[in-house]
């Protein structure tokens, strides 16, 4: 059993209702459910929400929603591994064993295609490892141009190395996490607390397909990307 989960609270602040806002033509949730649905390796689409609207339109598009998550799982600083643990569960009592894989697809990532996610795959079942998450290049580097400020209210280089770094060539590559696809042993989601506990797999992605959508000026980039990058022949 290989179920694909799509995490949507109601409650989003920084872009009310965001996940089914109308995003090019349909709405934005409605993509991620559609690309899941054709990938081969998921044999079901699941979408954990606490708000009945979103449950409406996800059925209507061809998902699963056997279970409303509950409220303390879906506030603004309730961390999505709580989400997490909560659905392995609930598929997994309901089918009395514990799912082969756990993939997560989060609604903000409009711009990934399907590749991109069966990539993540491909290398979880190829790796050793306890998750595989998605990244990309980093367009500024802590090492060279990221400051703080100290505790005198000067900046200062956000990570300083044992030697000076004069331009981006010379500084370490770093890279911005994505929200392309999680994929994980569900065992290690159920007996850790977060990523980073675990063996870490990463599957790069190019920046333009890297959205992760939190405000209104991300969701009128994201459109902007769609389109010109002509992604909707992916879907």
């Amino acid at each position: 059993m290989n179920p694909a989960f799509i995490f949507a609270r109601g409650g989003s602040k920084g872009l009310k209702e965001k996940n089914i806002k109308e995003f090019y033509g349909k709405p934005l949730i409605a993509w991620t459910i559609e690309l899941a649905k054709k990938i081969d390796y998921v044999d079901r689409v699941i979408v954990s929400t606490d708000c009945e609207n979103i449950k409406e339109v996800s059925i209507a598009f061809g998902a699963e929603v056997p279970f409303l998550r509950p409220k303390e799982l879906s506030e603004d600083n309730s961390p999505e591994w709580g989400a997490w643990q909560h659905a392995i569960e609930f598929i997994s009592n309901e089918s009395g064993k514990l799912q082969e894989t756990f993939i997560s697809l989060p609604v903000t990532a409009p711009l990934r295609k399907r590749e991109d996610v069966e990539r993540c795959i491909n290398m979880f079942k190829d790796a050793s490892c306890d998750i595989v998450i998605t990244a990309s290049e980093s367009s500024r580097n802590p090492y060279f141009n990221m400051i703080k400020i100290n505790e005198y209210g000067n900046a200062q280089i956000a990570i300083n190395g044992d030697d000076k770094i004069y331009n981006r060539q010379e500084a370490p590559i770093t890279y911005d996490i994505s929200t392309i696809a999680y994929v994980a042993k569900p065992s290690f989601i159920m007996n850790s607390s977060n990523i980073f506990e675990g063996n870490v797999k990463v599957v790069t992605i190019p920046a333009e397909r890297s959205s992760d959508i939190d405000t209104l000026h991300d969701f009128e980039v994201a459109e902007f990307l769609f389109e010109r990058l002509s992604l909707n022949e992916q879907y």
